[in-house]
């Protein structure tokens, strides 16, 4: 698979170290600026990739899409902290007949953790005596908040449990990625937690969305096909 690179952070840097250790070839890398100011040669480079996983900035995603679309690649799309009108979004995607995929946590561990969550909201349904609620801590570095992770996460078990979940955020210091979703009441407190250790989770999501939107067309948000990318997968060889 050869894939193009928008952003080339830590996030990219990453995924660039695991894309080759998995066979794979980065054959063009772009800056959030690179993007905006697109040269021809960078065009034709970009057209001859599989795919784009793109790990930028808010600000430069709707020109990411815009670009990737133009020039006919699926994109990944993994930056969080941007906003575009769904409607907006599917008529850039349908317009081009173009191929994206984005979400907002690709870690392979937190999806699991947001099936985890809706399944513990269904038992809460009925339990009026327990109240719910979202906690979410990061480094100060990052720069949205609530996360996009803790508000799919808040959606998820308020979908379940048929009332509101209140969220809270903290940013400081080198905090990884926490996300804890709580049921409360007198008699007792049930928390779930996830937390993440590294970037390699979502590393490694990013490059498995991206093997599976290859070949495919239309919009599709990680955490709805999760499940099918999972089983689309060989399973993994033994060792001795």
């Amino acid at each position: 698979m050869k894939i193009a690179l928008i952003g080339y952070g830590a996030m990219g840097q990453l995924i660039a170290r695991l894309a080759k250790e998995k066979g794979h070839e980065v054959q063009l890398t772009l800056t959030s600026q690179d993007a905006t100011r697109i040269a021809d040669k960078e065009i034709a480079d970009l057209k001859a990739c599989d795919v784009a996983i793109d790990f930028s900035v808010g600000a430069a995603v709707p020109n990411n899409i815009a670009v990737c679309m133009n020039a006919g690649v699926p994109l990944v799309e993994g930056t969080t902290g941007w906003k575009l009108d769904e409607n907006e979004l599917r008529r850039a995607v349908g317009d081009s007949e173009g191929a994206l995929i984005y979400g907002s946590n690709f870690s392979v561990g937190a999806q699991l953790f947001f099936r985890i969550a809706a399944a513990a909201a269904e038992l809460f349904q009925n339990l009026d005596s327990y109240d719910a609620f979202i906690e979410e801590a990061h480094h100060k570095r990052k720069r949205d908040a609530p996360s996009g992770t803790a508000i799919q996460l808040g959606e998820i078990v308020a979908n379940h449990l048929g009332r509101e979940v209140p969220i809270s955020s903290t940013r400081a210091g080198h905090i990884p990625g926490t996300h804890r979703v709580g049921f409360d009441s007198s008699a007792d407190h049930i928390t779930l937690e996830h937390v993440a250790r590294s970037r390699e989770g979502f590393a490694l999501g990013a490059l498995l969305a991206a093997q599976w939107i290859v070949g495919r067309k239309g919009l599709y948000e990680f955490s709805l096909v999760f499940d099918r990318i999972l089983k689309s997968q060989p399973p993994a060889e033994e060792t001795e």
